[in-house]
Protein backbone atom coordinates (compact mmCIF):
# COMPACT_ATOMS: atom_id res chain seq x y z
CA UNK A 1 0.00 0.00 0.00
CA UNK A 2 1.28 3.50 -0.94
CA UNK A 3 1.73 6.14 1.64
CA UNK A 4 0.19 9.43 0.67
CA UNK A 5 3.13 11.52 0.53
CA UNK A 6 2.45 15.64 1.68
CA UNK A 7 5.66 16.92 2.77
CA UNK A 8 8.83 16.81 0.47
CA UNK A 9 12.62 17.37 1.71
CA UNK A 10 14.41 18.48 -0.95
CA UNK A 11 18.48 18.56 -0.23
CA UNK A 12 20.39 20.36 -2.77
CA UNK A 13 19.87 24.13 -4.22
CA UNK A 14 21.38 23.43 -7.26
CA UNK A 15 19.86 22.92 -10.53
CA UNK A 16 18.25 19.48 -10.06
CA UNK A 17 17.02 20.35 -6.50
CA UNK A 18 15.75 23.34 -7.53
CA UNK A 19 13.55 22.07 -10.63
CA UNK A 20 12.22 18.91 -7.87
CA UNK A 21 11.35 21.75 -5.34
CA UNK A 22 9.63 23.44 -8.32
CA UNK A 23 7.69 20.73 -9.64
CA UNK A 24 6.48 19.51 -5.98
CA UNK A 25 5.11 22.90 -4.95
CA UNK A 26 3.25 23.62 -7.83
CA UNK A 27 1.72 19.80 -7.43
CA UNK A 28 0.33 20.99 -4.22
CA UNK A 29 3.11 19.42 -1.92
CA UNK A 30 5.20 21.49 0.78
CA UNK A 31 8.62 21.76 0.14
CA UNK A 32 11.22 22.25 2.91
CA UNK A 33 14.30 23.03 1.36
CA UNK A 34 17.69 22.67 2.47
CA UNK A 35 21.37 23.81 1.43
CA UNK A 36 24.73 23.97 3.10
CA UNK A 37 24.58 27.97 2.12
CA UNK A 38 22.00 29.94 2.71
CA UNK A 39 23.01 32.16 -0.15
CA UNK A 40 22.60 29.25 -2.34
CA UNK A 41 18.35 28.34 -1.04
CA UNK A 42 17.80 32.31 -1.79
CA UNK A 43 19.09 32.59 -4.96
CA UNK A 44 17.68 29.02 -5.83
CA UNK A 45 14.10 30.12 -4.83
CA UNK A 46 14.71 33.24 -7.25
CA UNK A 47 14.91 31.39 -9.79
CA UNK A 48 12.71 29.22 -9.06
CA UNK A 49 10.34 32.34 -8.82
CA UNK A 50 11.40 33.70 -12.51
CA UNK A 51 10.96 29.71 -13.87
CA UNK A 52 7.57 29.94 -13.13
CA UNK A 53 6.75 33.56 -14.42
CA UNK A 54 8.38 32.04 -17.63
CA UNK A 55 4.94 29.29 -17.05
CA UNK A 56 2.78 32.04 -16.33
CA UNK A 57 3.80 33.92 -19.76
CA UNK A 58 3.84 30.98 -21.72
CA UNK A 59 0.40 30.14 -20.16
CA UNK A 60 0.72 26.70 -18.75
CA UNK A 61 0.67 27.56 -15.20
CA UNK A 62 -1.74 30.58 -14.04
CA UNK A 63 -0.64 33.04 -11.61
CA UNK A 64 -1.81 32.08 -9.03
CA UNK A 65 -0.72 29.04 -9.19
CA UNK A 66 2.85 30.63 -8.96
CA UNK A 67 1.59 32.12 -5.78
CA UNK A 68 0.38 29.43 -3.95
CA UNK A 69 3.77 27.07 -5.25
CA UNK A 70 5.95 29.77 -4.06
CA UNK A 71 4.36 29.76 -0.62
CA UNK A 72 4.59 25.88 -0.11
CA UNK A 73 8.66 26.37 -0.41
CA UNK A 74 10.27 26.66 2.97
CA UNK A 75 13.70 26.96 3.54
CA UNK A 76 15.17 25.12 6.19
CA UNK A 77 18.69 25.74 7.90
CA UNK A 78 19.30 22.37 9.20
CA UNK A 79 18.38 18.72 8.56
CA UNK A 80 15.87 19.18 11.89
CA UNK A 81 13.93 20.93 9.75
CA UNK A 82 13.19 18.24 7.15
CA UNK A 83 12.19 15.76 10.49
CA UNK A 84 8.55 16.06 9.81
CA UNK A 85 8.70 15.19 5.77
CA UNK A 86 7.10 12.05 4.46
CA UNK A 87 9.77 11.88 1.81
CA UNK A 88 13.56 13.59 1.60
CA UNK A 89 15.07 13.68 -1.74
CA UNK A 90 19.07 14.48 -2.10
CA UNK A 91 20.05 15.77 -4.50
CA UNK A 92 23.30 17.05 -3.89
CA UNK A 93 26.72 16.84 -6.19
CA UNK A 94 27.40 13.40 -8.08
CA UNK A 95 29.98 12.10 -5.42
CA UNK A 96 29.28 9.06 -3.21
CA UNK A 97 31.56 10.15 -0.49
CA UNK A 98 29.06 13.04 -0.45
CA UNK A 99 26.04 11.66 -0.66
CA UNK A 100 26.90 9.50 2.28
CA UNK A 101 27.71 11.87 4.45
CA UNK A 102 24.39 13.67 3.94
CA UNK A 103 22.59 10.25 4.66
CA UNK A 104 24.60 9.95 7.95
CA UNK A 105 24.02 13.32 9.26
CA UNK A 106 20.27 13.12 7.80
CA UNK A 107 18.83 9.98 9.38
CA UNK A 108 19.21 10.36 12.72
CA UNK A 109 17.13 13.54 12.66
CA UNK A 110 14.19 11.94 10.61
CA UNK A 111 11.15 9.78 12.13
CA UNK A 112 11.37 6.35 11.82
CA UNK A 113 8.64 5.97 8.77
CA UNK A 114 10.17 8.68 6.67
CA UNK A 115 11.33 7.67 2.85
CA UNK A 116 14.48 8.80 1.67
CA UNK A 117 15.47 9.07 -1.97
CA UNK A 118 18.15 10.05 -4.16
CA UNK A 119 18.37 11.87 -7.55
CA UNK A 120 21.66 10.16 -8.17
CA UNK A 121 22.16 10.01 -12.17
CA UNK A 122 24.52 6.51 -11.37
CA UNK A 123 25.37 5.26 -8.03
CA UNK A 124 24.26 2.10 -6.95
CA UNK A 125 21.49 2.68 -4.89
CA UNK A 126 21.40 -0.45 -2.99
CA UNK A 127 25.20 0.66 -1.92
CA UNK A 128 23.60 4.06 -0.92
CA UNK A 129 20.78 2.37 1.03
CA UNK A 130 23.68 0.68 2.99
CA UNK A 131 24.80 3.50 4.28
CA UNK A 132 21.81 4.55 6.12
CA UNK A 133 19.00 3.26 8.74
CA UNK A 134 16.19 2.14 6.62
CA UNK A 135 17.56 0.65 3.44
CA UNK A 136 13.94 -1.32 2.85
CA UNK A 137 12.50 2.68 3.13
CA UNK A 138 15.29 4.08 0.53
CA UNK A 139 14.43 4.21 -3.14
CA UNK A 140 16.37 6.39 -6.50
CA UNK A 141 14.17 8.74 -7.90
CA UNK A 142 16.32 10.16 -10.79
CA UNK A 143 14.58 13.18 -12.21
CA UNK A 144 16.16 14.38 -16.20
CA UNK A 145 17.21 18.13 -16.72
CA UNK A 146 15.80 20.51 -16.42
CA UNK A 147 13.23 19.28 -14.46
CA UNK A 148 10.04 21.25 -14.69
CA UNK A 149 10.03 20.42 -19.09
CA UNK A 150 11.16 16.74 -19.11
CA UNK A 151 8.54 14.28 -18.86
CA UNK A 152 10.79 10.92 -17.59
CA UNK A 153 11.43 9.92 -14.47
CA UNK A 154 13.84 6.61 -13.46
CA UNK A 155 12.91 4.22 -10.39
CA UNK A 156 15.44 2.69 -9.20
CA UNK A 157 14.62 -0.29 -5.88
CA UNK A 158 18.11 -1.27 -4.57
CA UNK A 159 18.07 -4.79 -3.13
CA UNK A 160 16.31 -3.66 0.27
CA UNK A 161 13.58 -1.56 -1.10
CA UNK A 162 10.22 -2.02 0.14
CA UNK A 163 6.93 -2.45 -1.60
CA UNK A 164 5.34 0.06 0.03
CA UNK A 165 8.84 2.46 -0.66
CA UNK A 166 7.91 1.74 -4.25
CA UNK A 167 4.25 2.10 -4.50
CA UNK A 168 4.83 5.72 -2.68
CA UNK A 169 7.49 6.60 -5.49
CA UNK A 170 5.63 5.91 -8.10
CA UNK A 171 2.25 7.36 -6.86
CA UNK A 172 4.15 10.66 -5.87
CA UNK A 173 6.28 10.95 -9.82
CA UNK A 174 2.19 10.43 -11.08
CA UNK A 175 1.39 13.08 -9.11
CA UNK A 176 3.49 15.34 -10.31
CA UNK A 177 2.34 14.20 -14.24
CA UNK A 178 5.39 12.17 -14.88
CA UNK A 179 6.15 9.18 -16.51
CA UNK A 180 7.77 6.48 -14.66
CA UNK A 181 10.83 4.06 -16.29
CA UNK A 182 11.45 0.97 -13.72
CA UNK A 183 15.63 0.84 -13.77
CA UNK A 184 17.59 -1.75 -12.32
CA UNK A 185 20.00 -0.81 -10.07
CA UNK A 186 22.91 -0.83 -12.58
CA UNK A 187 25.80 1.73 -13.10
CA UNK A 188 24.19 5.07 -14.64
CA UNK A 189 20.43 2.89 -15.13
CA UNK A 190 18.70 3.56 -18.02
CA UNK A 191 19.32 6.92 -19.75
CA UNK A 192 22.72 7.74 -18.70
CA UNK A 193 24.28 4.52 -19.56
CA UNK A 194 22.86 5.09 -23.47
CA UNK A 195 23.22 9.21 -23.55
CA UNK A 196 26.89 9.31 -21.71
CA UNK A 197 29.02 6.79 -23.67
CA UNK A 198 27.64 8.73 -26.78
CA UNK A 199 28.45 12.56 -25.36
CA UNK A 200 32.28 10.46 -24.26
CA UNK A 201 31.99 9.25 -27.78
CA UNK A 202 31.75 12.48 -29.50
CA UNK A 203 34.28 13.83 -26.60
CA UNK A 204 36.98 11.02 -28.39
CA UNK A 205 35.76 12.20 -32.30
CA UNK A 206 36.97 15.77 -30.73
CA UNK A 207 40.03 14.47 -29.22
CA UNK A 208 41.31 12.83 -32.22
CA UNK A 209 40.40 15.40 -34.59
CA UNK A 210 37.85 14.12 -37.11
CA UNK A 211 36.18 16.97 -36.50
CA UNK A 212 35.91 20.37 -34.66
CA UNK A 213 33.20 21.40 -31.77
CA UNK A 214 30.68 23.20 -34.43
CA UNK A 215 31.36 20.37 -36.78
CA UNK A 216 30.49 17.16 -33.82
CA UNK A 217 27.29 19.30 -32.60
CA UNK A 218 26.02 20.10 -36.33
CA UNK A 219 26.53 16.47 -37.47
CA UNK A 220 24.24 15.26 -34.58
CA UNK A 221 21.95 17.91 -34.75
CA UNK A 222 21.26 17.85 -38.78
CA UNK A 223 22.42 14.04 -39.14
CA UNK A 224 20.67 12.70 -36.40
CA UNK A 225 17.62 14.70 -35.72
CA UNK A 226 19.26 15.48 -31.88
CA UNK A 227 17.58 18.86 -30.34
CA UNK A 228 21.23 19.69 -29.78
CA UNK A 229 24.50 18.43 -30.27
CA UNK A 230 26.46 16.13 -27.64
CA UNK A 231 29.52 18.42 -26.74
CA UNK A 232 26.61 21.62 -26.00
CA UNK A 233 24.34 18.76 -24.11
CA UNK A 234 27.95 18.07 -21.83
CA UNK A 235 27.83 21.72 -21.36
CA UNK A 236 24.77 21.64 -20.04
CA UNK A 237 24.79 18.73 -17.68
CA UNK A 238 28.00 19.93 -16.60
CA UNK A 239 31.37 18.44 -17.59
CA UNK A 240 32.09 17.40 -13.91
CA UNK A 241 28.68 15.57 -13.87
CA UNK A 242 29.45 13.74 -17.08
CA UNK A 243 33.05 12.54 -16.14
CA UNK A 244 31.57 11.50 -12.99
CA UNK A 245 28.34 8.70 -14.49
CA UNK A 246 31.57 7.88 -17.23
CA UNK A 247 34.11 6.74 -14.50
CA UNK A 248 30.89 5.30 -12.61
CA UNK A 249 30.26 3.17 -15.46
CA UNK A 250 34.19 2.09 -16.23
CA UNK A 251 34.88 1.13 -12.92
CA UNK A 252 30.99 -0.50 -12.69
CA UNK A 253 31.11 -2.60 -15.49
CA UNK A 254 35.22 -3.09 -15.74
CA UNK A 255 34.67 -2.33 -19.96
CA UNK A 256 37.25 -0.63 -21.41
CA UNK A 257 34.67 1.39 -23.94
CA UNK A 258 33.82 3.21 -20.97
CA UNK A 259 37.01 4.92 -20.62
CA UNK A 260 36.38 8.62 -19.92
CA UNK A 261 37.65 10.76 -22.63
CA UNK A 262 41.57 12.25 -21.40
CA UNK A 263 40.26 15.16 -22.96
CA UNK A 264 37.06 15.46 -20.75
CA UNK A 265 39.54 14.76 -18.02
CA UNK A 266 41.44 18.24 -18.90
CA UNK A 267 38.62 20.22 -19.50
CA UNK A 268 37.58 18.96 -15.70
CA UNK A 269 40.82 19.32 -14.10
CA UNK A 270 40.81 23.40 -15.49
CA UNK A 271 37.74 23.97 -14.37
CA UNK A 272 36.24 24.35 -17.65
CA UNK A 273 32.83 22.83 -16.30
CA UNK A 274 30.46 23.59 -18.89
CA UNK A 275 27.72 26.18 -18.93
CA UNK A 276 27.94 26.30 -14.94
CA UNK A 277 31.80 28.01 -15.06
CA UNK A 278 30.42 30.27 -19.04
CA UNK A 279 33.44 27.55 -20.40
CA UNK A 280 33.42 23.82 -21.52
CA UNK A 281 33.36 23.14 -25.17
CA UNK A 282 32.23 26.27 -25.72
CA UNK A 283 32.73 29.33 -23.94
CA UNK A 284 29.60 31.38 -22.90
CA UNK A 285 31.09 34.59 -21.72
CA UNK A 286 30.14 36.71 -24.82
CA UNK A 287 26.93 37.33 -26.28
CA UNK A 288 26.68 34.05 -28.35
CA UNK A 289 28.67 30.79 -27.37
CA UNK A 290 31.83 30.23 -29.07
CA UNK A 291 33.68 27.30 -29.48
CA UNK A 292 36.84 26.42 -27.40
CA UNK A 293 38.21 24.10 -29.72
Amino acid sequence: MAVDIRKIGVIGAGQMGSGIAHVCALAGLDVAFNDISSDRLTAAIGRIDGNMQRQVVKGAIAETDRVEGLSRIRPVDSYAGLADCDLVIEAATEDEQVKRKIFSELCPQLQPGTMVASNTSSISITRLAASTDRPERFIGIHFMNPVPLMQLVELIRGIATEDETFESSKALIDRLGKTVAVSEDFPAFMVNRILLPMINEAIYTLYEGVGSVDAIDTAMKLGANHPMGPLQLADFIGLDTCLSIMQVLYEGLADSKYRPCPLLVKYVEAGWLGRKTQRGFYDYRGEHPVPTR
